[in-house]
Protein backbone atom coordinates (compact mmCIF):
# COMPACT_ATOMS: atom_id res chain seq x y z
CA UNK A 1 0.00 0.00 0.00
CA UNK A 2 1.42 3.36 -1.03
CA UNK A 3 1.75 5.91 1.75
CA UNK A 4 2.66 9.57 1.24
CA UNK A 5 4.67 11.41 3.86
CA UNK A 6 7.01 14.36 4.19
CA UNK A 7 10.62 13.85 3.21
CA UNK A 8 13.08 12.98 5.98
CA UNK A 9 16.89 13.16 5.68
CA UNK A 10 17.05 9.35 5.82
CA UNK A 11 15.30 9.35 2.40
CA UNK A 12 18.23 11.00 0.58
CA UNK A 13 19.78 7.84 -0.88
CA UNK A 14 16.39 6.61 -2.10
CA UNK A 15 15.37 9.87 -3.79
CA UNK A 16 18.84 10.22 -5.33
CA UNK A 17 18.48 6.76 -6.86
CA UNK A 18 14.94 7.51 -8.07
CA UNK A 19 15.98 10.82 -9.61
CA UNK A 20 19.07 9.44 -11.28
CA UNK A 21 17.26 6.51 -12.87
CA UNK A 22 14.12 8.43 -13.90
CA UNK A 23 16.03 11.50 -15.07
CA UNK A 24 17.80 9.35 -17.65
CA UNK A 25 14.41 8.31 -19.06
CA UNK A 26 13.32 11.95 -19.12
CA UNK A 27 16.47 13.08 -20.92
CA UNK A 28 16.46 10.17 -23.38
CA UNK A 29 12.99 11.33 -24.45
CA UNK A 30 14.13 14.93 -24.90
CA UNK A 31 17.66 16.37 -25.06
CA UNK A 32 19.65 13.14 -24.69
CA UNK A 33 21.36 11.26 -21.87
CA UNK A 34 24.62 13.16 -22.34
CA UNK A 35 22.94 16.05 -20.44
CA UNK A 36 22.56 13.91 -17.31
CA UNK A 37 23.74 15.17 -13.94
CA UNK A 38 23.00 13.30 -10.72
CA UNK A 39 20.75 14.61 -7.99
CA UNK A 40 23.81 15.04 -5.78
CA UNK A 41 25.21 17.43 -8.41
CA UNK A 42 22.03 19.46 -8.89
CA UNK A 43 19.84 19.42 -5.75
CA UNK A 44 21.35 22.47 -4.10
CA UNK A 45 21.53 24.68 -7.20
CA UNK A 46 18.01 23.70 -8.21
CA UNK A 47 16.71 24.35 -4.68
CA UNK A 48 15.13 20.93 -4.14
CA UNK A 49 14.62 21.57 -0.43
CA UNK A 50 13.56 25.24 -0.57
CA UNK A 51 9.87 24.35 -0.33
CA UNK A 52 8.22 21.10 0.66
CA UNK A 53 9.12 17.56 -0.41
CA UNK A 54 6.99 14.44 -0.05
CA UNK A 55 7.85 10.85 -0.74
CA UNK A 56 5.74 7.88 -1.75
CA UNK A 57 6.59 4.81 0.26
CA UNK A 58 5.58 1.20 -0.36
CA UNK A 59 6.41 -1.26 2.43
CA UNK A 60 9.19 1.00 3.76
CA UNK A 61 10.68 1.48 0.27
CA UNK A 62 10.63 5.02 -1.15
CA UNK A 63 9.36 4.74 -4.73
CA UNK A 64 8.83 8.38 -5.72
CA UNK A 65 9.01 11.99 -4.63
CA UNK A 66 7.57 15.39 -5.41
CA UNK A 67 8.63 18.91 -4.42
CA UNK A 68 7.04 22.34 -4.51
CA UNK A 69 8.75 25.69 -4.22
CA UNK A 70 8.71 27.91 -1.13
CA UNK A 71 6.01 30.14 -2.65
CA UNK A 72 3.73 27.10 -2.98
CA UNK A 73 3.06 27.88 -6.64
CA UNK A 74 5.46 25.61 -8.59
CA UNK A 75 5.76 21.85 -8.67
CA UNK A 76 9.50 21.68 -9.18
CA UNK A 77 10.30 17.97 -9.02
CA UNK A 78 8.28 14.79 -9.62
CA UNK A 79 10.03 11.47 -10.11
CA UNK A 80 9.01 7.84 -9.70
CA UNK A 81 11.23 4.77 -9.68
CA UNK A 82 11.18 3.52 -13.30
CA UNK A 83 10.07 -0.02 -12.43
CA UNK A 84 7.06 1.55 -10.67
CA UNK A 85 5.87 3.71 -13.61
CA UNK A 86 2.17 3.56 -14.49
CA UNK A 87 1.04 2.36 -11.08
CA UNK A 88 -0.60 5.63 -9.99
CA UNK A 89 2.31 6.75 -7.80
CA UNK A 90 3.10 9.85 -9.83
CA UNK A 91 -0.56 10.82 -9.90
CA UNK A 92 -0.85 10.47 -6.10
CA UNK A 93 2.29 12.56 -5.60
CA UNK A 94 1.03 15.16 -8.06
CA UNK A 95 -2.31 15.44 -6.29
CA UNK A 96 -0.52 15.78 -2.94
CA UNK A 97 1.53 18.66 -4.32
CA UNK A 98 -1.51 20.36 -5.88
CA UNK A 99 -3.40 20.11 -2.60
CA UNK A 100 -0.59 21.97 -0.86
CA UNK A 101 -0.14 24.66 -3.50
CA UNK A 102 -1.94 27.93 -3.94
CA UNK A 103 -4.90 28.23 -6.31
CA UNK A 104 -2.80 28.64 -9.46
CA UNK A 105 -0.08 26.00 -9.86
CA UNK A 106 2.73 25.81 -12.42
CA UNK A 107 5.17 23.18 -13.57
CA UNK A 108 7.46 22.58 -16.52
CA UNK A 109 8.01 19.54 -18.71
CA UNK A 110 10.71 18.91 -21.28
CA UNK A 111 9.42 18.61 -24.81
CA UNK A 112 9.37 14.91 -25.66
CA UNK A 113 8.54 13.81 -22.12
CA UNK A 114 5.07 12.77 -23.22
CA UNK A 115 4.31 10.60 -20.19
CA UNK A 116 4.81 13.53 -17.80
CA UNK A 117 2.95 15.94 -20.06
CA UNK A 118 0.02 13.54 -20.33
CA UNK A 119 -0.08 13.09 -16.55
CA UNK A 120 -0.20 16.83 -15.89
CA UNK A 121 -2.78 17.46 -18.60
CA UNK A 122 -4.98 14.63 -17.32
CA UNK A 123 -5.08 16.50 -13.99
CA UNK A 124 -6.19 19.74 -15.64
CA UNK A 125 -2.88 21.48 -16.43
CA UNK A 126 -2.69 23.38 -19.70
CA UNK A 127 0.38 24.40 -21.67
CA UNK A 128 0.68 28.17 -21.47
CA UNK A 129 4.13 28.63 -23.00
CA UNK A 130 6.77 26.68 -24.90
CA UNK A 131 10.31 27.96 -24.97
CA UNK A 132 13.85 26.92 -25.78
CA UNK A 133 16.77 27.80 -23.57
CA UNK A 134 19.45 26.40 -21.30
CA UNK A 135 18.56 23.13 -19.61
CA UNK A 136 17.88 23.72 -15.94
CA UNK A 137 20.52 21.86 -13.98
CA UNK A 138 22.94 21.49 -16.89
CA UNK A 139 23.11 24.83 -18.63
CA UNK A 140 25.59 23.66 -21.27
CA UNK A 141 22.67 22.01 -23.12
CA UNK A 142 19.78 23.62 -24.94
CA UNK A 143 16.32 22.23 -24.34
CA UNK A 144 12.75 22.95 -25.32
CA UNK A 145 10.15 22.75 -22.62
CA UNK A 146 6.56 23.55 -21.83
CA UNK A 147 5.29 25.60 -18.92
CA UNK A 148 1.98 24.26 -17.69
CA UNK A 149 -0.59 25.90 -15.44
CA UNK A 150 -3.46 24.62 -13.37
CA UNK A 151 -6.08 27.07 -12.09
CA UNK A 152 -7.81 25.13 -9.34
CA UNK A 153 -10.79 27.55 -9.41
CA UNK A 154 -11.52 26.48 -12.98
CA UNK A 155 -10.55 22.80 -12.83
CA UNK A 156 -13.25 20.27 -11.90
CA UNK A 157 -10.63 17.50 -11.54
CA UNK A 158 -8.83 18.58 -8.38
Amino acid sequence: MIQLRKYQPKDWDAIATIHDRARLDELNASVGAEAFLSLAETAEDEELFEGEVWVAEDNDLVVGFVAIDSEMTWITWLYVLPDRYRQGIGRRLLRQAIANCKTVVYTSVLSGNNAAQNLYQSEGFEIIETKTGKLCGNESFLATGHILQLDQKQSPIV
